[in-house]
């Protein structure tokens, strides 16, 4: 075991295996672990904390950071990806990397919440993308009317952070917020309309609207502007090498996504399958993005099958994640095997694309020969890996297209009766356990065209969404929060099997006249 120096002493995580029905050994982090096992001589507290979101992908914050204050407003210096103060004194090992996961356990009674959106911004006269000088407009006035600590990259304002909230712009500007670890579904959605009151506020004044979506209804790709972050010009450039829709993704693509903890390694692989299994289910709910510059697109979620051929090394149903010999060791092998986008030293991006983490692990990534990676750039790699459902030191589900304000309630409420809860969590496991890889493979396939209509078995896909979505229901009323009406929309959907996107499509056909700019009114926030 590694160890790390904190203040002089040296702390150890404590393990203890146990033994699990199916058949296989998992190992339980012992819940007052302190610190993460690690050859580096020292590790920053916002590091190993929970955290809502990426903030992102990759975005960190610390105390440690270089701040100062302009105009009476707190500016944090930079708004780059954590890059401790540190050199590794010896190389990471694998058990490092596994512990860091690992670390994520934590007692139920410490559970969290945390949702994050995007939407897009645009301007309502023109319904064009909003530029980086209006966005740029819309960060400043945010962080000066309600106080929001502005996040740089060089002279670039790229982000907000306010407490455990932060506010940042993915790379063609849509405007998320990745929210605080929160214990009910009620902050959950305080937060939300907090976070839209603001956004609202400052942006109207400013002629621009927030819409919401899943995929971009109107706009071409080469209409909307790259945001400055080094991070995305590198994979930029590196998206068109692996993939035909890694652009749209990046540029044209609006979620819903929440995370969420686990107590164990055995409690992290049930939530693991339970959520690769039925994401879907979800991606068919919630399916919103049916309009591609300006016309039906032959899908029910476009943002879904964008994902498809991004780059098929870094997504979609983790098969593995089924066999009896999966854990936290066996992800860590599939994200040493994922290839790198970037390290970041001295306050710049050096672009590591295609390189391999094992490499880098032993000293011979070529752009920094002879460096040993810190446990930051573990913690940056793993944000660069897209599945359906991704694992760090806690499970997002990542299925979901962006929609109006009351989904975003109800995707975290979804997963939250069914995955809180160990009845739901147990009948979705039993619900799941004889559907082979082909059929899990399938329903992913098929769901972003033919949503909740999708042949399944004996039936159709909206049967089983049916049962589903009752589970969450029950789970969110033993939980004892009245949450359980969060999912009264989702209910209305698996009952009739109409989608969003399907209802929008009856109206682009019907009252709109095959005309997409009423959708900016219709799913306006």
């Amino acid at each position: 075991m590694a160890l790390v120096s904190q203040t002089g002493s040296a702390h150890r995580i404590g393990v203890e295996s146990v033994r699990r029905s199916g058949g296989f050994m998992a190992f339980k982090l012992c819940t007052h672990m302190e610190s993460l096992k690690m050859k580096e001589n020292l590790i920053s507290a916002s590091s190993l904390s929970y955290s809502s979101g990426n903030l992102a992908d990759g975005l960190r914050i610390d105390s440690a950071r270089m701040r100062s204050k302009r105009g009476g407003r707190l500016i944090v210096a930079t708004g780059a990806p954590a890059e401790e103060a540190t050199v590794a004194t010896q190389p990471l090992t694998k058990e490092d990397l596994v512990a860091y996961l690992a670390s994520g356990c934590k007692p139920k009674e410490k559970w969290r919440i945390g949702t994050e959106h995007e939407k897009f911004g645009f301007q309502i006269g023109s319904l064009r993308p909003m530029t980086y000088e209006q966005i740029s407009g819309l960060l400043n006035g945010l962080a000066e009317r309600f106080g929001w600590e502005k996040v740089m990259e060089g002279s670039d304002i790229i982000g907000l952070r306010q407490g455990m909230q932060g506010i940042s712009l993915e790379p063609g500007g849509q405007f998320e917020l990745s929210g605080a670890p929160l214990q009910t579904l009620h902050q959950t959605c305080a937060e939300v309309n907090s976070h839209l009151y603001q956004a609202k506020a400052v942006a109207e004044e400013m002629g621009i609207g927030f819409l919401g979506i899943g995929f971009q209804p109107k706009w071409r790709r080469e209409d909307i502007p790259m945001m400055p972050k080094g991070r995305y010009k590198i994979i930029e450039n590196y998206m068109p090498k692996v993939g035909s829709l890694g652009l749209d993704m990046m540029l044209r693509t609006c979620t819903v996504q929440v995370n969420l903890d686990f107590d164990s390694e055995a409690d992290m692989i049930r939530k693991f399958r339970v959520g690769l299994a039925l994401q879907p289910i979800a991606t068919a709910l919630f399916a919103n993005s049916p309009f591609t510059e300006g016309k039906s697109n032959g899908y029910l979620s476009m943002r879904s099958q964008i994902w498809t051929d991004t780059d098929n090394s870094r997504t979609g149903m983790l098969p593995f994640v089924f066999d009896d010999s999966f854990g936290f060791e066996k992800y860590v092998d599939y994200a040493l095997d994922v290839p790198m986008y970037f390290i970041y030293r001295k306050k710049k991006f050096i672009d590591c694309s295609g390189m391999s983490f094992r490499d880098f692990m032993a000293g011979k990534l070529s752009p920094v020969p002879g460096e040993f990676p810190t446990l930051s750039d573990w913690e940056n790699h793993l944000t660069t890996i897209y599945p359906e459902v991704r694992l760090k030191r806690y499970l997002e589900m990542r299925g979901g297209d962006g929609g109006p304000w009351r989904r975003i309630c109800a995707l975290p409420a979804f997963w939250v009766g069914l995955l809180y809860d160990e009845v739901s969590l147990q009948n979705a496991l039993d619900i799941t356990a004889d559907w082979t890889p082909e059929e899990r493979q399938m329903l992913r396939n098929e769901v972003p065209i033919t949503g909740l209509n999708t042949p399944f078995r004996d039936g159709l896909l909206k049967h089983v969404a049916q049962d589903v979505v009752e589970l969450a229901k029950d789970g969110l009323k033993r939980r004892g929060f009245k949450e359980s009406g969060f999912l009264n929309e989702v209910t209305e959907v698996a009952r009739t099997g109409v989608t969003l996107a399907e209802k929008m499509l009856g109206l682009y056909n019907g009252k709109w006249g095959q005309n997409v700019d009423p959708v900016f009114e219709e799913l306006l926030y």
